[in-house]
């Protein structure tokens, strides 16, 4: 009975330190991943490949160049925290140093270090570095940085998505982001509230454009999706503004407009924080009809009001929705680039306006350094 005992005993020992190093493995490889972890690992395997690169080119430096010590660099400035970098570049220097004697001057023959191969690997572990204390003030290993990116894009996509309407509506939308970016500084945040008999949808334009714009666009298109329904139609606009007014930004201000669409009867109102005014098509006379509610910019002082405007969508109307980049250009003032929106609005009437968004971009705005957005907003006949 004593020796299952022990033999128990020292089988459960075994299991539960084989658990402790799984546990310590699996938290290592996260950590690592996360950009907490140690690169000891990393950092041992490219330093072990320096002296094997350079046996390498004792023995065939026609095969193997002396500027071979470049790939350990590169790919530490990719792997390895700035003090492990460091260690890598003064083991490549002693290698480089090694080469040299060996190999002997490099006016006795070819294959051999010269100074256009030292400043080559000098170069290389300049820009290793720079990556490295970049990638070591964001946090964000290499191998993630670039899925984050794509994540942050994937979500504004996601939280721009317009909701489903019942029959007889129809609704797209378009964005463009400056200079073929993936980031903008526009965008869409809506939501069908009041039981699903309300639509409201907010356009918005942050200031700045692309790249500049699309982190604090994130930022706001997050915060304002979730004041988005939860608060009164009057009430979105001032808590918009205070909560940009609270982020105390250099350039914080952002122009918004906010769209109350009731879906049984098509009546809506319009409330705008200095943005351009919506556009109705009315199917009655064939003309457009600017509406804009009255506001200041978000984010430029506090207690500020915002006036809507009334209208309402009858069988065949079409409003729409827009930001200045798909209008201003510098050869063109503002009024200019509205009629040439309707004008190409027009050619759509027919056809109900099925995949106008994006055409009218291309039309209107096709090569505009700024970012562009345009929603469309339909009641069939």
């Amino acid at each position: 009975m004593g020796s299952r005992a022990g033999v128990a005993s020292y089988s459960a020992r075994m299991r539960r330190s084989a658990h402790r190093v799984r546990i310590a493995l699996r938290k290592s490889g996260v950590d690592y991943f996360r950009g907490e972890g140690s690169d000891w690992v990393a950092f041992a395997g490219l330093l072990l490949t320096i002296p094997a690169i350079t046996l390498g080119t004792l023995a065939d430096p026609v095969w193997c160049a002396p500027a071979a010590l470049v790939l350990p660099i590169v790919a530490g400035g990719l792997l390895l925290r700035p003090a492990s970098l460091l260690a890598l570049y003064a083991a490549a220097a002693g290698a480089l140093i090694v080469e040299s004697v060996v190999l002997g001057p490099y006016t006795q023959g070819p294959a051999r270090v010269t100074p256009g191969t030292v400043l080559v690997v000098a170069a290389c572990g300049l820009f290793g570095l720079l990556i490295a204390q970049f990638r070591a003030r964001v946090g964000v290993p290499w191998r993630r940085g670039g899925t984050m990116l794509f994540d942050l894009r994937e979500r504004i996509r996601a939280q721009s998505a317009l909701p489903r309407l019942p029959q007889g509506w129809h609704r797209e939308m378009a964005l463009r982001p400056a200079g073929g970016q993936s980031f903008s500084g526009d965008f869409v945040v809506a939501a069908r509230t009041n039981g699903g008999r309300t639509l409201e949808v907010l356009l918005t334009d942050v200031s700045g454009k692309g790249m500049d714009a699309g982190s604090r666009a994130l930022l706001l298109s997050g915060a304002f999706g979730g004041l988005l329904g939860s608060l009164p139609p009057h009430g979105f606009l001032p808590a918009a503004n205070g909560y940009l007014l609270r982020q105390d930004w250099d350039e914080g201000f952002a122009t918004s407009i906010h769209l109350v669409l009731d879906l049984e009867s098509g009546d809506y109102e319009l409330l705008s924080a200095g943005h351009l005014p919506a556009l109705q098509l009315h199917a009655g006379t064939g003309r457009w009809e600017e509406k804009s509610g009255e506001g200041p910019l978000l984010g430029v002082y506090d207690g500020a009001e915002f006036h809507p405007v009334k209208g309402s969508l009858r069988p065949g109307d079409v409003l729409m929705l827009f930001t200045d980049g798909l209008v201003e250009a510098a050869d063109r003032d503002i009024a200019e680039g509205i009629d040439r929106l309707t004008g190409e609005a027009d050619r759509y009437v027919a056809s109900g306006f099925e995949g106008a968004a994006w055409h009218l971009i291309e039309a209107c705005a096709k090569d505009v350094n700024d970012d562009r957005a345009l929603l469309l907003i339909s009641r069939r006949t």
